[in-house]
């Protein structure tokens, strides 16, 4: 997989190109800007991006911004987004506009390369990964209006864990159950919350959607 990774820390960025490269993937950009980023797309035609939340010039969201870029400009491109706060609005106005091949990651995960590895994988297979910590978070806050209220407990594992980008045989693993039972209750929540079966559409992902879509707005800073 070729990868291009974006911050504007030196000693960071070349931190994750190591990880990458010993992983196996081969790096072909770094930037150290989002101008810079876009100018290396152009070029060379990633399979996906890492890019940090935070770059210049205002360290606030340009990483993000530029990551919708890329969306609108390079749809093949998956893109690995990095935060170092947990921010679950920003997540979910990562993906809900383009939600295949999009991730949401503490920077701080990057640096167990098998959680690495395995996110630019997911997302390189067009599949929606959220960092379980703000799943995690999300399960704790008080939902109004909850769309999830009428899943019973073991549908709402179930979708958390899709939310972390599981596959059914994942999940399976995480709860101790057999994968045809995690079938029957992903296929009973997406009735519930009214996702009928579209070959337009990915049900998982408009899970994942309506999952962070319960919550309301976080006061966290980036």
């Amino acid at each position: 997989m070729r990868v291009v990774v974006a911050d504007d820390s030196m000693l960071t960025r070349e931190g994750i190109v190591r990880l990458l490269v010993d992983a196996g993937f081969e790096v072909v950009g770094k930037a150290g800007d989002a101008d810079e980023l876009l100018r290396i797309i152009e070029g060379c035609k990633p399979d996906a991006v890492v890019v940090d939340i935070r770059m210049p010039p205002s360290f606030t969201d340009e990483g993000l911004v530029a990551a919708e870029r890329i969306r609108a400009k390079f749809p093949h491109v998956g893109v690995l987004v990095l935060s170092q706060y947990v921010v679950p609005s920003y997540a979910l106005r990562l993906i809900q506009d383009h939600p295949e091949g999009i991730g949401y990651l503490l920077k701080e995960r990057v640096f167990d390369v098998a959680i690495l590895a395995d996110a630019l994988r997911r997302i390189s297979e067009r599949e929606t990964v959220v960092d379980p910590t703000i799943v995690a978070q999300l399960v704790r806050r008080r939902r109004r209006p909850d769309p999830l209220e009428q899943l019973s407990t073991r549908e709402r594992e179930a979708l958390s864990l899709i939310a972390e980008g599981l596959s059914n045989k994942a999940i399976a693993d995480r709860l101790f159950i057999t994968e045809r039972t995690v079938e029957a209750h992903t296929t009973q929540l997406f009735h519930k919350l009214g996702l009928s079966e579209n070959p337009d559409s990915n049900r998982r992902v408009l899970g994942v959607l309506a999952y962070l879509r319960s919550t309301p707005p976080p006061t966290e800073p980036l």
